[in-house]
């Protein structure tokens, strides 16, 4: 046990040398929230993500990820805040582009959850991270299984996240930490060696607190900690191909990738920023979030400049779309020419999400014509 102790504590020392803010350690069993997992699946909250279904059996238990697994180490790396959590944080673009450091902007044309905002895709940081974290650990236990996941395998991270006690499941269904919020990337390193555990985080701080709950532009949480992903706007811009029925596009102002307004209202996201992996730091923002930049560049483009970011997933059909939703729901009757060009397009998607956007650019055009001129 001792040994296993000094092994777990080194560890964590070459996890924080690592970026890894946090770290905590939770012994492999059945994950508890399994039930909860199979409900929600049966009630068609998980939308057309299919994959969870079809391998729903797999999260039960951590040996579906590593076979003989007896430790499940969870780490979690933060990420900057989303600008409105933090306006004293602020800083303009402009000075973003002298070199000024920062990590938020508050002069962007649209939103984009703030985890998108690096110049990397965080998967790659972490894995990258996770195999020197991996290789550590078989140094120290030759002979060892091990591996690395960062939210694509079947693992219910969160549930292992609050068993290493890492923090708590808030009610907008997120891991809280007391001291990052929610603002972090979990990432899990499955070994079939076992290791001291942390106890588990058995306290809930959300208290009578819903703000995150009240703050969701579509409703989209169905009680506390139970999400309808069909509703989400995260869901919506990233994972969801299809046309977006037209009273969620009302609903979902000016976010093309991501959301980020549960995370920005909760009180646990107001702490002093902790320190942010170089990679991860906002870059571009200005081009990022530009409506034109997103209504006008081709595919090819769009492959040079995004190949290795979390944009990649949605495609460009997607950000297309997510673009023209935001022009629409924000009055910008200077990029008609673009929206009109995707009235043609190929993709069905597209040309009905352009009239949408064309109707409702005419609407708000005509509302501010009928209005009468100040004397």
């Amino acid at each position: 046990m001792i040994a296993s102790k000094l092994a777990r504590d080194q560890l964590q020392r070459n996890a924080h040398q690592l970026g890894f803010s946090g770290f905590g350690i939770a012994q492999a069993q059945p994950s508890p929230g399994f039930d909860r997992l199979l409900e929600w699946l049966q009630r068609g909250y998980a939308g057309t993500m299919s994959y969870i279904q079809k391998r729903s059996s797999m999260y039960e238990h951590p040996n579906s990820v590593l076979a003989g697994c007896k430790s499940v180490v969870m780490l979690a790396m933060p990420y900057a805040p989303n600008p409105s959590t933090m306006p004293s944080k602020a800083i303009s673009l402009d000075d973003q582009e002298r070199g000024i450091e920062t990590v938020v902007t508050l002069e962007a044309e649209s939103k984009l959850g703030n985890y998108a905002s690096g110049q990397f895709d965080y998967h790659d940081l972490l894995r990258h991270r996770l195999n020197q974290l991996s290789s550590i650990l078989e140094s120290m236990y030759p002979g060892s299984k091990n591996r690395g996941v960062v939210d694509t395998a079947p693992l219910m991270e969160r549930d292992f996240a609050q068993m290493a006690g890492l923090g708590w499941i808030g009610k907008n269904t997120l891991l809280l930490n007391r001291e990052l919020g929610s603002y972090m990337f979990l990432a899990a390193l499955l070994t079939d060696v076992e290791l001291a555990a942390d106890d588990p985080f058995t306290a809930d701080h959300c208290g009578t607190c819903t703000a995150c709950l009240d703050a969701c532009p579509t409703s989209a949480f169905v009680a506390p900690r139970v999400l309808n992903a069909s509703r989400c706007i995260s869901y919506l811009t990233i994972e969801y191909r299809g046309e977006i029925a037209p009273e969620l596009s009302d609903q979902m102002a000016d976010w093309i990738f991501g959301c980020d307004e549960c995370q920005i209202v909760c009180p646990w996201n107001r702490k002093p920023q902790p320190e942010i992996a170089p990679e991860l730091k906002p870059t571009d923002m200005k081009t990022k979030t530009s409506l034109e930049h997103w209504l006008s560049i081709d595919e090819q483009t769009f492959r040079e400049l995004y190949r290795k970011t979390p944009f990649w997933r949605t495609r460009l059909s997607g950000m297309q779309r997510n673009a023209m939703i935001a022009a629409g729901n924000t009055n910008r009757q200077d990029l008609r020419a673009h929206v009109e060009r995707f009235a043609t397009s190929e993709d069905q998607v597209l040309v009905n999400t352009s009239v949408w956007c064309l109707k409702k650019l005419d609407a708000n055009d005509k509302r501010s014509s009928s209005r009468p001129e100040l004397s």
